[in-house]
């Protein structure tokens, strides 16, 4: 899967990495996709319920390391 923007949000707290997500999908294209790096294991809920009512595709959250990568496309 091509990945058109990518953002290390490592170190921030909950709900920093979802709303600098949220920011940057506001100015992508509908199938455009976003893969964001987090440090915060709070990350994982938030970006599942983020996907759900927002519409976009959670298309996958997995942690490496403790670093949680969550790719995102936009709808």
């Amino acid at each position: 899967m091509n990945v058109d923007q990518e953002l290390d949000l490592k170190g921030m707290s909950c709900p920093l990495p979802l709303l600098k997500a949220k920011q940057a999908l506001s100015r992508m294209q509908s199938g455009q996709v976003i893969r964001v790096y987090a440090t915060d294991p709070g990350s994982v809920r938030d970006f599942a319920s983020f996907a759900k009512i927002s519409g976009h595709v959670l298309v996958a959250s997995e942690e490496e390391q403790g670093v949680y990568i969550h790719t995102l496309q936009h709808k």
